[in-house]
């Protein structure tokens, strides 16, 4: 083995070996029986400590262990350190700080590493209620609009706090329900007050001279309150407590933040940093020019930050600040990374946490079995296709493709990433992506070896020629990616950050493992032949000839979709984007989702969700069915004719808004435009303009055509498909990337061919790996569609028609359109791109079809 294998093999090992860490454990552990395994000092001591907090759990005390074990440290002064060294917690001096970062870093390592959706496996929701006092009874619109910003915020405070893929919707007329996938909320019970926080941040004036230590309480001044500045030793952990008399009048509020983000101290601790708006930063200047100016003998006035009403800090005021401030305090890092979440994202009111339960995964247990099984089959066929048809190449890419996987969840683990449907989306297009880079890699080896090259000559060559287009397929993707992260929120920003993974794991393995293997097989094995079959000889197709019908007939398609997308625009969209009716049932026999899906098809009722919830408090279980609007009794009633021995009793109904809200729709948009242009600058800097307008237009054709394909079909739009239509985006620039690869490739290999003959003979020489990589796609996207059950039934479906309309468009509309934009003159190519100069014949001239 030379030193080159041998170095990749390394790096292989390291990185699979750092993934395969992460996924540990793959399953959740009882949360008293890990504590029990990681306790390594004393267990006769730490198993006493468990039955007083058993014991307090059953007598109902607190609701769950951690809360249990946390009131007890903080009782009964018990120090959880000792009895668990590994943590290596002893430089946080406060005992109660310390015992909260013990328990809540072993309720995370209890844990399993990957996190599921409410798609998958469910998991907890809450109500969150705006407090009556504050809301005008009489004023309908005053209450929508606070209930609508509610929403923005918890969005915005959720996705700060790194909980994924929530779902945030309107319920009724006066509340916003919150359902977090997995157990979010135990995880981190102080997840509801933080949300609730309304973030009322005030800056007010400390009296300067008095003190309500040496007053009586009738001689306090009328204008000041007293409120306590606590502060600790960062050496001994000790805490003390300073009264102050603080303005009850604020001289600014938190209007004038604009951005906070917390950081530790030089003393060990964390603060919370504040950058003032323009108009607050002169504010701020005004402030504590005034106090400055007032200081005096060294003694230096002082500024009260209050949240909420409760006094962080008090510091010194002895410069003039105009730019940025801080909050100091007892701050462990969650604490302080909460606090800046709350101050960018404030309430205007305040809520009451309603209803608390568990909710059931909205995806059924028998759908999921059935689009797991799809899956299996589906990746089962790929494999088998690829090893039959490459042989020892194949056995590579499969390979390759099993280490992007286990890398692309590896890395999600690491970031406490939950897996949704539109994450395995993102996870589809990859995996695509990993076995066309593979596909792209074998075709151009064998155009090596037909050269009549030698197997390591060919291999080398192979892997030269296609790198450069991998490069460039993938980093269009990855700009796509990029822009979805910074300006998507929920599954848009959650398919991005997958995608983003999939993308860098897939250049990874198909240039370094895929090659390492193909290497060890030709180098050291000796092996004279690495791919199996060839069944599709070179063709010369004039596609061009084409064009013209072509794209005709494709844009009437989208004409008629767009025509019909029109027409059902009433009906097209889901529940998510909709809202309706949220009808709750009580029942004696538990139905199936199979048994409600049945029976919303016999009715026509349409879209129809059931979630079953268990209340946290008593455990007793309800069911609640989702429906379009003005369908919510309509579906109660079919149901409770067709289960009579379910007993069903209607308990409630109410309205439920978009959990896919305005903003997330708007964002979806804004990321695909910004995205498209972004792709457009790329290629028009790495190939030239022309090519940068044939990828736009393609994308663009295949969303459009996809979209009106699939409603025509009698589709409709769920949240999923919103990951099912970026999917598309990325298939598309791949596809079309591969095909203009080949066409620049040409243009500098053949100086004195006409264009037509250029991109005829582009398109013919990518046209096998085209054909391979749809119908190795085609195979794993047709099981799902055949056999898988629910939204990844309608995701396979979309899926289907954005591969035919890629491939199509990478043909007949991406070339074609590179072609009309340079009128068929290679020469127009030419003084827009960095390629050689060459003289033109009158011949050569004369030869160029238009």
């Amino acid at each position: 083995m030379n030193n080159n294998i041998f170095t990749k093999l390394l790096v292989s090992c390291t990185v699979l070996a750092w993934a395969l860490l992460n996924l540990s454990p793959l399953k959740e552990q009882p949360y008293r029986e890990f504590l029990v395994d990681q306790n390594t000092y004393d267990q006769i001591a730490f198993g006493k400590i468990l039955e007083e907090a058993d014991k307090r759990v059953e007598e109902k005390q607190s609701k769950t262990l951690f809360l249990a074990l946390r009131d007890l440290g903080e009782e009964k002064a018990y120090d959880y350190a000792p009895f668990f060294p590994e943590l290596n917690v002893r430089d946080v001096r406060q005992q109660n700080k310390r015992n909260n970062i013990i328990l809540r870093r072993l309720l995370m390592d209890a844990q399993s590493a990957l996190k599921y959706g409410l798609d998958l496996n469910g998991g907890v929701a809450f109500t969150l209620k705006l407090d009556e006092s504050n809301i005008d009874q009489k004023s309908d619109f005053v209450r929508e609009e606070q209930l609508k910003k509610v929403v923005e915020i918890m969005s915005q405070r959720l996705n700060g706090l790194g909980v994924s893929e929530p779902t945030i919707r309107i319920r009724g007329d006066d509340a916003v329900e919150v359902l977090l996938p997995g157990k979010s909320t135990r995880q981190n019970p102080e997840l509801l007050s933080t949300l609730q926080k309304p973030a009322r941040l005030e800056f007010r004036l400390v009296h300067r001279s008095l003190s309500p230590r040496n007053m009586s309480v009738d001689k306090f001044p009328v204008s000041y309150e007293v409120l306590i500045n606590e502060q600790e030793d960062f050496k001994t952990g000790a805490t003390t407590e300073e009264p102050l008399f603080v303005k009850r009048l604020p001289e600014a509020t938190g209007d004038i933040i604009e951005s906070a983000y917390a950081t530790q101290t030089d003393t060990g601790g964390f603060q919370v940093i504040m950058d003032f708006t323009s108009e607050g930063g002169n504010q701020f200047k005004k402030i504590t020019s005034g106090i400055v100016e007032e200081n005096s003998n060294g003694s230096a006035g002082r500024l009260a930050i209050v949240l909420d009403g409760k006094l962080y800090s008090a510091p010194s005021v002895q410069v003039v600040i105009s730019r940025s401030g801080r909050i100091t305090g007892t701050f462990t890092q969650r604490e302080a990374m909460e606090l800046a979440n709350v101050l960018n994202n404030p309430l205007d009111v305040p809520l009451v946490v309603g209803e608390k339960y568990e909710v059931s995964p909205t995806m059924a247990e028998d759908a999921q079995d059935s689009s797991i099984k799809a899956s299996m089959w589906g990746a089962g066929l790929v494999a088998g296709f690829m090893l039959l048809y490459y042989g020892i190449g194949g056995i590579a890419a499969v390979i390759s493709v099993l280490v992007n996987i286990v890398i692309v969840l590896g890395v999600l683990a690491s970031i406490r990433a939950t897996i949704t449907l539109p994450g395995i989306a993102a996870m589809v297009l990859t995996i695509g992506m990993a076995v066309d880079a593979n596909v792209l890699i074998f075709e151009r080896i064998r155009e090596e070896l037909k050269s009549g090259k030698s197997i390591k000559t060919a291999l080398i060559g192979g892997y030269e020629k296609a790198f450069s287009t991998i490069i460039d397929a993938n980093v269009t993707t990855l700009i796509t990616a990029s822009i979805l992260i910074w300006l998507g929120t929920g599954p848009v920003k959650g398919f991005g950050v997958t995608l983003a993974i999939g993308i860098s794991a897939s250049m990874f393995c198909s240039l370094i493992i895929s090659r390492m293997i193909l290497d060890f097989a030709v180098g050291t094995l000796g092996m004279k032949s690495i791919l199996a079959m060839n069944l599709f000889k070179s063709s010369a197709i004039d596609f061009l000839s084409y064009r013209k019908v072509a794209f005709a007939l494709s844009w009437i398609v989208v004409l008629i979709g767009i025509f019909g997308a029109y027409q059902k625009r009433d009906t097209i969209f889901g529940i998510e984007f909709t809202g309706g009716d949220e009808v709750t049932v009580i029942f004696d026999k538990k139905l199936s989702h199979a048994d409600i899906a049945t029976v919303a098809r016999e009715h026509s009722l349409g879209e129809v969700t059931p979630i079953y919830q268990t209340d946290i408090g008593d455990g007793k279980e309800w069911l609640k069915i989702q429906t379009k609007p003005d369908f919510g009794i309509q579906a109660f009633e079919a149901l409770n004719d067709a289960h009579p021995e379910a007993n069903l009793e209607l308990v409630a109904e109410t309205k439920i808004g978009a959990s896919v809200s305005d903003t997330i729709r708007k964002n979806a948009f804004i990321s695909v435009a910004v995205a498209l242009l972004g792709i457009l600058f790329y290629v028009a800097v790495r190939f030239e303009f022309g090519f940068g307008i044939g990828a736009v237009v393609a994308t663009v054709h295949d969303v459009l055509m996809t979209i009106g394909v699939y409603v025509m079909l009698g589709g409709q739009f769920t949240a999923p498909m919103i990951a099912a239509i970026l999917t598309i985006v990325g298939y598309s620039i791949n596809d079309t990337i591969v095909v203009f690869d080949r066409i620049r490739e040409e243009l500098l290999l053949n100086p004195t061919t006409n264009l037509r003959k250029i991109v005829n003979v582009a398109i013919n020489s990518v046209l096998t790996r085209t054909i391979l990589t749809s119908i190795t796609t085609l195979l794993a996207a047709g099981t799902l569609w055949l056999f898988g059950a629910g939204v990844i039934n309608d995701f396979a479906l979309v899926f289907i028609i954005g591969i035919i309309t890629g491939t199509f468009s990478s043909i007949f509309i991406a070339s074609p359109v590179f072609y009309w934009w340079h009128k068929g003159d290679r020469r127009h190519v030419e003084e827009k791109e960095f390629l050689p100069n060459y003289e033109w014949s009158t011949d050569t001239s004369a030869a160029r079809s238009k």
